[in-house]
């Protein structure tokens, strides 16, 4: 074969990928799956889709070596194939939103009307964790908590962040995190907690986000936080 030819097969192979990355669903189930492995099951019940749609799209991404799929008795559990799968959509999802006008302003509107001020980096949160000033919270599912989360997070789940959230300290800033930069999880934590008179600041990303910035992870799951008094 050719150089041409070979070229050519390579970059047909490296647009079967982005074809398998082509509709809205997978991306979310890989967003989903960026978190940790899931069933099928599990994954129609978090997107709303029909469990036989969402069996198609897995096995569309398996095709295009995106994901991967391990047996569990009956069941077929779902993974990345690798965690650059991750990397691949958030960069897609950055790349859509400063390169189409009509993404990046749907963001920033949505963005504004729900948190008015700016997300937190991965890089300041570091920092201000060193120094023992800030106390994150993880409002994602337990089991994706336990799969993985930044150190010395506090799980406290979204259905139950305002009963469990007297046992948050008010004398740090709380640092509230989620699936992604396009979580509604977050903004609506963070609205719940401020209105509950906390001090309160999203960051910017999630678990992937960090992974990617060189920031160490941990697994397992946490007691849950025992509640203060109220007055």
């Amino acid at each position: 074969m050719s150089s041409s030819l070979a070229r050519q097969a390579l970059f047909a192979e490296f647009a079967s990928v982005a074809e398998a990355l082509a509709h809205g669903h997978r991306l979310m189930l890989l967003e989903l799956l960026a978190q940790g492995e899931r069933d099928v099951q599990h994954l129609a019940a978090l997107t709303g889709l029909p469990g036989a749609s969402v069996s198609q799209h897995l096995q569309r991404l398996k095709a295009g070596g995106l994901v991967t799929a391990r047996r569990d008795g009956r069941r077929q559990i779902y993974r990345l194939s690798n965690e650059r799968v991750a990397d691949l959509v958030s960069d897609l999802e950055r790349v859509a939103e400063t390169s189409l006008a009509s993404i990046g302003k749907t963001v920033d509107d949505a963005r504004r009307a729900t948190d008015e001020l700016p997300a937190i980096s991965a890089a300041d949160l570091a920092r201000l964790l060193d120094a023992g000033k800030v106390e994150i919270v993880d409002v994602r599912p337990e089991e994706e908590y336990a799969a993985a989360h930044i150190p010395g997070a506090r799980n406290l789940p979204f259905e139950a962040i305002e009963t469990a959230s007297r046992a948050l300290p008010r004398d740090r800033s709380i640092i509230v995190y989620c699936r992604g930069p396009y979580c509604d999880l977050t903004f609506e934590a963070v609205r719940r907690l401020r209105r509950l008179g906390y001090d309160v600041r999203r960051l910017e990303g999630g678990v992937p986000e960090w992974r990617r910035a060189g920031l160490p992870l941990e697994s397992g799951s946490a007691a849950a936080p025992t509640p203060s008094p109220a007055g």
